[in-house]
């Protein structure tokens, strides 16, 4: 990998330019974390001034790897930017470059066909990051030698799934309400169509459930405040309901202002959890009990199971943390 392009400047050029070593350019190249950094950042500097780019073909040819991840986002928005953020310093410590593929406008992206787009560039393994439900996800199949790690709440019977434990994340916000005296905790849901929502439901019911308590058709929103705030407006005509556990913060935060706005006090009258720990810094001095998720030990985790060839399919789950503020207190009697 002597020469970027037939053209281009060599190893050799840039050698003679900082004043190394063949040997010792080539190791920045393929083993950067061996070089000492002053030296590193000399052969850097002598690559910059000469436009030399190295062949990673021949590089991924001599290390068998071309330490590239392939990143697949079926959704690019909301929280998924977290997750992004997660994988990416992931890879940034281990020395890795992420290439992204996301869906196109209005496109029915399936598995089979994320990895089909993904084989044809140079990475050594992929993470999907599924924030919907596709048709093939029973029925994928990584293809050989290019391992498919699946960021999604669900386990897939050929690849290994990594997930914030999302139901779990609602058992544990509903497991401290019904320890604080509450029997009628309802549930904002977000769209249908969100596996986070489907699985925080699912939380949520069976904590109910397990605590021999009924679970009442939830509200739905569109993970807006303002569909928040109309859940929250009907569910202040509930005279049963003291606590509401919302799909998101966003949710949650419109929900306690149609609350107040119905006479109702938060926490006194109703109290209030959200999901994601996303108002701090946004809401000035926010009061909202929300349920954190650690993005970037997932994406660690992502990251470290797609390196990892050998390992069998299972589920990785990542806890949460319970965010506990003035949003709730014991239920009024």
């Amino acid at each position: 990998m002597a020469r970027s392009t037939n053209n281009g400047p060599s190893m050799v050029d840039v050698a003679r330019e900082a004043g190394v070593s063949l040997k010792t350019v080539s190791r920045v190249v393929n083993e950067p974390d061996a070089v000492r950094p002053a030296t590193r950042e000399a052969v850097e500097a002598a690559m910059g001034r000469l436009g030399f780019r190295a062949d990673y073909a021949a590089r991924s040819l001599k290390l068998g790897a071309y330490k590239t991840v392939g990143l697949v986002f079926f959704e690019l928005k909301g929280g998924e930017m977290s997750v992004l953020s997660g994988i990416s310093a992931a890879a940034a410590a281990r020395g890795y470059a992420i290439t992204l593929v996301t869906a196109r406008e209005g496109e029915s992206l399936t598995l089979g066909e994320a990895a089909r787009r993904m084989s044809t560039l140079p990475v050594d393994a992929m993470i999907f990051n599924l924030g919907r439900m596709v048709d093939d996800f029973e029925g994928y199949r990584s293809p050989v030698g290019l391992k498919t790690v699946i960021v999604t709440p669900f386990e897939q019977a050929g690849c290994t799934t990594v997930s914030d434990d999302q139901a779990g994340a609602a058992r544990m916000a509903v497991r401290r309400l019904v320890e604080l005296g509450h029997r009628q905790i309802r549930f904002i849901a977000g769209p249908e169509e969100s596996l986070a929502s489907r699985n925080r439901e699912l939380g949520w019911r069976e904590a109910l459930a397990e605590a021999g308590l009924s679970a009442a058709e939830p509200e739905r929103g569109d993970w807006g405040a303002d569909s928040g705030y109309e859940a929250g407006a009907r569910l202040a005509a509930d005279t049963g309901c003291t606590a509401i556990l919302a799909g998101n913060d966003n949710m949650a935060y419109g929900a306690m202002l149609a609350l107040r706005d119905a006479g109702k006090r938060v926490p006194e009258d109703v109290s209030v959890i959200g999901f994601d720990d996303s108002l701090p810094g946004i809401v000035p001095c926010s009061q909202l009990t929300s349920i954190r998720f650690d993005h970037a030990l997932l994406g660690q985790r992502a990251f470290e199971e797609a390196l990892d060839p050998d390992s069998a399919p299972r589920r990785v789950l990542v806890r949460p943390a319970l965010i506990e503020r003035a949003s709730i207190a014991v239920a009024r009697s």
